[in-house]
């Protein structure tokens, strides 16, 4: 795919979402369900980007490490949530996750790599719980749950693609791009947070 067809993909991506992927309507069970609830809603959505992005940002094993992170615990909320484990503040969690994550990339600090992966990881848990809060009884949580994973995992490599693509358009330009966009996140986690 060009850079100008990702960019054009992950755009309309992002448009074709609500506002939050937490309004409990509709019937979730499977695979696609759980494919798609880290697609339906703009919260998840924007985080899960911004951990590709930062992944880019922080170059060498982060690139894989972030995201692994990320999805590993993910994975343990959601068996939390699933467990009806009661976790506090699990929205504030996921809409701090993109205004925290879209600031580090707005900032264009390096981080050590094993702060990241704690910093994603800890947004992680609360993005998996609300997967795992609001599957319903009567769906396969494992197919449930690979759904979300593989989801997952396809927003970070649309961040990742974005941040290297902006990297290898103009490399002067690149981290001024990428902490434009980090700026963007956090400005729309603050207005989800307001919403």
């Amino acid at each position: 795919m060009r850079h100008s067809s990702l960019v054009a993909f992950a755009m309309a991506v992002l448009a074709a979402t609500p506002a939050l992927a937490h309004t409990g309507a509709g019937t979730v069970s499977g695979f696609a369900s759980g494919f798609g609830h880290p697609i339906g809603g703009l919260d998840h959505l924007l985080a899960m980007v911004a951990v590709g992005i930062l992944a880019s940002q922080q170059g060498g094993k982060s690139v894989w490490l972030l995201p692994l992170s990320f999805v590993g615990m993910m994975i343990v909320g959601g068996i939390l949530g699933i467990a009806n484990v009661a976790l506090p503040f699990v929205e504030l969690g996921i809409v701090g996750s993109v205004i925290v994550l879209g600031a580090v990339i707005a900032l264009g600090k390096h981080l050590p790599t094993g702060a990241a992966m704690a910093l994603v990881g800890l947004f992680a848990v609360f993005h998996g719980h609300a997967h795992g809060t609001e599957m319903p009884a009567t769906a396969s949580g494992i197919e449930y749950g690979i759904g979300f994973a593989v989801a997952t995992a396809a927003l970070h490599a649309i961040g990742l693609g974005l941040g290297m693509s902006v990297k290898k358009l103009a490399e002067k330009a690149a981290p001024v791009a990428v902490r434009a966009g980090g700026g963007a996140i956090a400005a729309a986690g603050v207005f989800l947070l307001a919403a």
